[in-house]
């Protein structure tokens, strides 16, 4: 939240600066701040490519289950326990602290995001089962288009040249690597089904958007504490909802029915299947923590940039780890998506400076 103004003076209006939160800025230091960004950018990245590609050996090996593919998605929550215990304790502002909202008001904020997330998780599988790499990933980088849009109307998000310009290269440089990915859809999918899994990723893309857009404006109107256990404990709680949710869609559908035969059958055997759902839900825990650290630290608009960038690179990991071939098309693809996130970056390098200088310039008021 922006600094109450002393004196009746009338708050600096940083709320249109893609910063999410300039106090966050002054207490850390620039460099302490961009180093904490960094850090969230590389769980983000990693994260999600590693979940990316082990979610698609899953379904390569012979995993079919869709409610299990939702359910590794949050199921490894209790990690982000360790970071969160061993996390210095700080005092709260005082002023923060009378406003802080009821265990009630919580309760039903994480239950409604935890719901919200076990859903849009569960399209995100629809889709993946339903269509091909190459049409998925058109689809998602949609989220960028979605994310504007709610981030304009919901956290009074401004456009610069700057971000327009990064949302246009991401976009198109996750285009480029679907519309050059020429492999057909998964075998025996009907043309209903990819009907179905083309609105089920589009949703998602958009519920998604709108998902970060609302844990922003929660950071900045319900809880109003600016530190990082907050963030761990919004995405501990939310998580534990969507998995009880995804649990209950996995028995109620039936789907655990099939798990042990799923099993026996996996291509790699019996301890990879394991080994496989066990890592994935990992790994998207640790895209969680860099979503929602974006989130805190920046804004809602950055944190889905950089997912569209994560999305971007996913195919210099196949490379590696699949022995993937990388041609003239995916690797200007991955140039254009280093250049829109570093036009991103910039900006919000531009927005710290004139944060600061506007907070240098009232203190030099009062002083004077």
């Amino acid at each position: 939240m922006p600094p109450l103004p002393p004196d009746g003076q009338e708050a600096i209006p940083f709320k249109n600066e893609t910063v999410m939160d300039p106090t966050l800025l002054i207490k850390l230091g620039r460099w302490q701040w961009w180093f904490l960004v960094a850090i969230n950018i590389f769980f983000l990245i990693v994260g999600q490519a590693g979940a990316v590609l082990l979610g698609r050996f899953y379904y390569d090996q012979g995993g079919n289950s869709t409610w299990m593919a939702t359910l590794v998605q949050t199921a490894a929550f209790p990690v982000l326990v360790i970071p969160l215990y061993f996390l210095p304790s700080q005092k709260e502002d005082q002023s923060t602290s009378s406003t802080s909202p009821s265990l009630l008001v919580l309760a039903l904020i994480y239950f409604v995001l935890g719901l919200v997330i076990a859903g849009d998780n569960m399209l995100y599988s629809t889709g993946l089962l339903y269509l091909s790499a190459s049409t998925y990933s058109i689809i998602s980088s949609t989220q960028l288009a979605f994310n504007a849009v709610f981030s304009y109307f919901i956290n009074s998000q401004k456009f610069s040249a700057l971000i327009f310009n990064s949302v246009i290269i991401l976009s198109l440089s996750v285009a480029l690597i679907g519309v050059n990915d020429d492999s057909d859809g998964p075998a025996g999918v009907s043309a209903q089904k990819h009907i179905i899994g083309f609105i089920c990723t589009l949703a998602a893309s958009g519920i998604y958007s709108l998902l970060l857009s609302l844990m922003q404006l929660t950071f900045q109107k319900v809880l109003k504490k600016e530190t990082f256990s907050v963030v761990l404990q919004m995405q501990i709680f939310t998580a534990l909802v969507a998995t009880c949710a995804s649990l209950v869609g996995l028995f109620a559908s039936g789907e655990w029915k099939t798990l042990h035969g799923e099993m026996e059958s996996f291509g790699k055997g019996r301890v990879l299947y394991v080994m496989t759902l066990v890592w994935t839900a990992v790994s998207w825990q640790v895209c969680s923590v860099g979503v929602v650290g974006l989130i805190f630290v920046v804004s809602s608009l950055f944190s889905n940039v950089i997912s569209t960038l994560s999305l971007a690179v996913t195919p210099l990991a196949a490379v590696i780890v699949f022995h993937d071939k990388m041609n003239g098309v995916k690797v200007i693809a991955m140039l254009m998506a280093i250049w829109g996130s570093a036009s991103y970056i910039y900006q919000n390098y531009l927005d710290d400076a004139k944060a600061r200088r506007a907070v240098a310039d009232v203190s030099e008021s009062h002083i004077a």
